[in-house]
């Protein structure tokens, strides 16, 4: 049986956000487990819908052995601070040296990782491996859907596999996707054929949704195109608010025939280039969706996308435009996650369910323009913050985001957490005390991952442009960096330095 190493190293980053990853971020990990390392793994992650969790269960039901390194994440922001990035790498490695010789490792990535020092985190943590187990050592990985590739991540590893959903409800199964693929390398002990294309365009990221079109199509054909060649392809749209030379979206792929490798990953690239001009949709200012929210009939709530707060791409979660719009706009029924303000969770706990409190809530991370809310609530609920994700995405995961409270000022309730998490899940709500599908509105912090546990009740989905750090279109970004010639949406502007 092979000797396995195992690890992972997880972060988004939006290098226009306000905020920075530091250790301490990856140390809590966020909506995801803190910082793993060692035979913590297996009890941490069993059950969640995780890369990790999926390749564990393939590579230790295989009989092999598997040797934990270090697996972290954290939430999306700014960059990974110097300190942070090395700490976490230097333990990697320094775990991999101490593991002693191996067969083959599995590395859990996101791929969209960029540093106070370095551009391409996932890339020079790939090349620092290789520096430790050499050139023959079969190295695979997982990337999310937002990974923007790199050509030396596609250097350093054998074969990478991106996730095929957003909202990204197959995380586990790409897991075991890779560890197949990675038997499949000890089996026949062939490196891969590898071919890659960066394409010419970033897509903004409400329009990345695999629900709906077009991605929901290209990854229809991208399956069809792999159960005819053999070749193993991915298509990883990119995250497009990192302004580096490497942004956006990628095509590549991995075969036995070099011939038959390259014309499967031109043939992707050319259908995604035909439906570049669908990669858009409508997005409604803060006053706006609430009117129109307001004007449809009651029944299924309405879903309002508070797109660039998302703090899953970098985004604060405290920016208040969209609460100013449901209450200047009178709404009744409508429920807000999630609003980060520790202080304000804390000012509710203190006074006590029940209690009224006059407070600023929100607007206090330093996002240019942005200022607090102020109100006078009313405490409806306290909750610890420690209950289990129920969704597509996050079923099981133990979530811990601290000290909560449901605020009410008119007709409008707000969840108040401690710690930063994406809208994403009915549960954040329940926690509380709130049924989703009784509210009228339900305004999310959130781009697309919402849309897996939330769009079964909702009767339509409005995306917002409220004030936020994930700009819902790339081309307003002040771009410095990125490779000239690239079109910044869509058939859009191309960028010039």
């Amino acid at each position: 049986m092979a000797r396995i190493a195992i690890g992972g190293l997880h972060h988004e980053t939006n290098t226009f956000a306000p905020l920075k990853a530091t250790y301490q971020e990856f140390s809590l990990g966020g909506g995801w487990p803190g910082l793993q390392r060692g035979q913590g793994f297996y009890p941490t992650f069993g059950g969640m819908n995780l890369p990790i969790t999926g390749a564990i269960e393939v590579l230790s039901g295989a009989g092999h052995t598997l040797l934990p390194l270090v697996w972290a994440a954290a939430t999306p922001s700014a960059h990974v601070t110097e300190d942070a990035y090395e700490r976490i790498v230097g333990m990697m490695l320094e775990d991999l040296r101490t593991v002693g010789p191996i067969d083959a490792l599995y590395l859990d990535l996101h791929g969209a990782m960029v540093t106070e020092h370095l551009d391409d985190g996932e890339g020079e943590l790939l090349r620092r491996i290789r520096a430790v187990i050499g050139g023959e050592i079969s190295l695979v990985t997982s990337l999310d859907f937002h990974a923007n590739v790199t050509p030396e991540m596609i250097e350093f590893a054998d074969l990478m596999i991106g996730y095929r959903t957003y909202p990204h409800v197959d995380m586990a199964a790409t897991g075991k996707a890779a560890a197949e693929a990675l038997l499949g390398l000890l089996r026949t002990g062939r490196k891969p054929i590898k071919a890659f294309e960066i394409l010419p365009f970033l897509i903004p990221l409400p329009w990345q949704c695999t629900m709906a079109e077009p991605a929901r199509s290209i990854f229809r054909d991208l399956r069809r195109a792999e159960a005819e060649t053999g070749v193993i392809l991915t298509f990883t749209p990119g995250f497009p608010a990192a302004d580096f030379p490497y942004c956006g979206a990628a095509v590549f792929g991995y075969g036995d025939d070099a011939g038959k490798t390259h014309v499967a990953v031109q043939a992707l690239v050319e259908i995604v280039l035909k439906r570049e001009k669908d990669f858009a949709g409508r997005i409604y200012e803060p006053d706006e969706a609430v009117a129109e929210a307001l004007r449809r009939p009651a029944g299924k709530p309405m879903v309002l996308a508070d797109t660039q707060d998302n703090p899953g791409a970098g985004g604060t979660s405290d920016t208040v435009g969209l609460l100013e719009a449901l209450v200047r706009g009178k709404a009744e029924g409508a429920a807000l996650a999630v609003m980060w303000d520790p202080a304000a969770a804390a000012a509710a706990h203190t006074a006590g369910a029940g209690a009224t409190l006059t407070l600023d809530l929100g607007g206090r991370s330093g996002a240019p323009g942005q200022r607090p809310f102020r109100g006078t609530f009313v405490v409806e609920r306290l909750g610890d913050g420690r209950f289990v994700g129920t969704g597509p995405m996050w079923g099981g995961a133990q979530m811990n985001l601290g000290p909560m409270a449901l605020l009410r000022i008119g007709g409008v309730r707000v969840v108040v957490a401690s710690r930063k998490v994406q809208g994403a899940d009915q549960s954040i709500f329940r926690h509380l005390g709130v049924e989703p599908a009784a509210e009228r509105i339900l305004a999310l912090k959130s781009s697309v991952h919402f849309r897996a546990d939330f769009a079964p009740i909702a009767q339509d989905i409005l995306v917002v442009k409220a004030p936020g750090a994930m700009l819902a279109d790339p081309a307003d970004f002040p771009f410095r960096r990125l490779r000239p010639g690239i079109r910044l949406n869509p058939l859009g502007p191309s960028f010039t330095p």
